[in-house]
């Protein structure tokens, strides 16, 4: 991962390492504690870029994998915009809490997701994704029903492409809630909205996203 410096602290170039480990959210386990993340940048403590990014690569990586489909040339660019936002944030001491900092990391890692795809869209790249794994999950056994599989790939292809295309609030709502297995309520904070705003995102959303896959099953 490419190094860079923000404010006082810098981002440690090391390869992400995905483990697979059950917790909250369906995402990756905490290796430290939240608390100890957040008082390293209070104290403007050095090494506090190393320790964030040791806390929240697994689950950074992985979700960027998991909205994007694959890895691509700019995975680690991805990573790096990421955990620069993430910085920001909690070097100038903006983060609002009353969620867990991995949960957080996955909402922003989503954000720079979806922009990926649509900046893919836009510059008419090709969006061809690999099949959907679950996390840290470096190798995929062959399937026993590759038709099948395809079938289930090209779905997800779709899925994603929609999702770029409709309103960002909307399908990050229905990526943390629906896909992540994130509660309502705490998708709700993690989105800085109002429990019944979330509610009508996601029902909105939901709704959008089956139109949208009727649709085109329609004109195929």
């Amino acid at each position: 991962m490419a190094s860079g410096t923000l404010s006082h602290v810098s981002i440690p170039k090391r390869e992400p390492t995905l483990r697979v480990v059950g917790g909250e959210s369906g995402l990756p386990g905490r290796a430290a504690s939240d608390e100890a993340v957040i008082a390293a940048f209070a104290r403007r403590d050095r090494r506090a870029a190393e320790m964030v990014y040791d806390h929240l690569v697994g689950v950074v990586d992985a979700t960027l994998y998991r909205v994007i489909g694959r890895r691509e040339a700019d995975h680690e660019d991805l990573i790096q915009t990421t955990f620069e936002q993430i910085i920001i944030t909690l070097s100038r001491e903006t983060f609002a809490g009353g969620c867990s900092l991995r949960g957080w990391a996955a909402s922003i890692a989503c954000h720079v997701g979806l922009n990926a795809i649509r900046a893919r869209r836009r510059a008419r790249r090709v969006f061809a994704g690999s099949a959907d794994v679950e996390f840290a999950t470096p190798e995929r056994a062959s399937s026993a029903n590759p038709e099948a599989e395809a079938l289930a790939r090209t779905e997800l292809d779709r899925l994603r492409a929609h999702l770029s295309e409709m309103d960002p609030d909307r399908a990050e709502t229905i990526i943390v809630h629906d896909v992540f297995g994130v509660s309502l309520a705490e998708t709700a904070k993690l989105m800085s909205v109002s429990l019944p705003a979330a509610q009508s995102r996601l029902v909105r959303g939901r709704r959008e996203i089956r139109a949208r896959m009727a649709d085109g099953e329609e004109e195929s």
